[in-house]
């Protein structure tokens, strides 16, 4: 170059593509339910209990959908997270074919986490079957913590019920199944009214029949037990707005939803459900964790 120093050439700027995780563990929790172990560093070291990992799997390429999957242990120090795999859910099957070492792309984590009072020493965490997975996290953050904390949980039959060796030792675990083959004989609302007076704070995953039960136990639990709410005193101020992380933090019940996720960035609205000030909430946005009172619940179960 005339007059001056040659430039070195601009540097092209490259898409460095999703984010490549690895798998290094893949195994059969209980039939219909694996867990898989990713090596993902970016979101072993910011992830709370209650969130999610979106995914996309070798296999299927023509997929345009993440796929949602919640995080049931996270270690920042190996940079590991484990995820619940259920059978018959979008990508699976793609994902049990990966072999051990093979890569997924995985973004995270999303979503808000469950909140935890800090004056809750005793914490109560209800599950059916499958859904397990979804409070597998919680129990680590809050025994680590110094929280005493009951896992009640139900399934079908003694083989379906969630192996306490994928459990942290100092969880209390109470059983029921239908068959009466394990436990108590019943299903886990059976359980709820001799742990819930015990209980400062509880947590649930399941099916939506099972959640608006637990929410109209939660509803009336001051009444029948004559307990006092982890909140405000009378007349201390203004009540913090719903759905706030204060508020979900004096909530008695706090519930995780399961809901396929169209956008994953809370623009289609097709996660939405009715919430009980009038407005739509967005399982991608305000959940998938969510206070029990904040949503609208039908008698029948539905929502």
């Amino acid at each position: 170059m005339i007059g001056g120093a040659a430039r070195a050439p601009r540097a092209e700027l490259r898409d460095p593509g999703p984010p490549a995780a690895r798998l290094v563990a893949w195994r059969e929790a209980i039939p219909g339910l694996a867990v898989a172990e990713l090596h993902a560093p970016w979101i072993a070291v910011g992830a709370r209990a209650g969130q999610t990992v979106h995914l996309r799997v070798p296999g299927e390429e023509l997929a345009i959908l993440r796929r949602a999957a919640p995080i049931s242990a996270a270690d920042p120090g190996t940079g590991t997270v484990a995820i619940h795999v259920r059978d018959g859910t979008p990508g699976a099957a793609a994902l049990g074919r990966i072999p051990i070492g093979g890569g997924v792309e995985a973004w995270g984590p999303f979503g808000r986490p469950f909140e935890l009072d800090p004056r809750s020493r005793h914490l109560l965490l209800v599950a059916e079957g499958r859904d397990v997975g979804a409070l597998r996290f919680l129990a680590d953050e809050a025994i680590r913590d110094g929280r005493q904390v009951t896992l009640a949980m139900s399934a079908g039959t003694a083989r379906e019920v969630y192996p306490t060796r994928l459990l942290p030792d100092e969880l209390e675990v109470v059983v029921a199944t239908r068959d009466g083959s394990l436990g108590r004989e019943g299903g886990v609302l059976d359980l709820v009214p001799d742990l819930e007076a015990w209980a400062d704070q509880a947590f649930a995953a399941g099916p939506i029949a099972l959640l608006s039960e637990l929410a109209g136990l939660a509803a009336t639990r001051r009444q029948r037990l004559g307990v006092a709410l982890l909140g405000r005193k009378r007349g201390g101020g203004r009540p913090d707005p719903a759905g706030s992380t204060a508020a979900r933090r004096r909530a008695w019940l706090q519930v995780v939803l399961e809901s396929p996720l169209a956008c994953a960035a809370a623009v289609c609205l097709g996660c939405a459900v009715p919430g009980s000030a009038g407005a739509s909430l967005r399982v991608c946005r305000e959940g998938p964790v969510f206070a029990a009172d904040e949503l609208e619940w039908e008698p029948e179960g539905g929502r």
